[in-house]
């Protein structure tokens, strides 16, 4: 089973930077699509960003130029660097795995963590 913990939410200031973190643990040999998503309460959870393990990224309309998403391949780690703030940010984070393979080759599709709190107030 793959496991993600995300930590780093808190609240922050219109403008203000905030940096939110994600490790993945379970055994795993490889990982696929790392991203986050998030959700406001009374929305849907909308994608984020997302990286391939290749580097590759795709960002939300809303936060290009903004956030950066980035990854550890080595570690299982993914981060989301965000910038600029803005009150609309305010949501549930949530880390996401699309595909892991872990030792003895089982695959796991579609792993979440339990969401970490943004609050962009002032």
């Amino acid at each position: 089973q793959v496991q993600l913990v995300e930590s780093g939410g808190g609240l922050v200031q219109p403008g203000g930077p905030l940096r939110l973190s994600c490790a993945a643990s379970g055994s795993i040999s490889s990982i696929n699509i790392m991203g986050w998503y998030r959700q406001a309460p009374g929305k849907q959870r909308e994608l984020v960003a997302t990286i391939t393990s290749g580097g590759s990224t795709n960002y939300a309309d809303s936060v290009k130029g903004r956030f950066t998403i980035s990854r550890d391949n080595a570690k299982n780690r993914v981060a989301l660097q965000m910038n600029l703030l803005k009150p609309e940010d305010t949501a549930v984070y949530y880390c996401n795995v699309d595909r892991a393979v872990v030792a003895g080759g089982w695959t796991y599709f579609n792993s979440w963590g339990q969401g970490t709190q943004v609050t962009v107030s002032s």
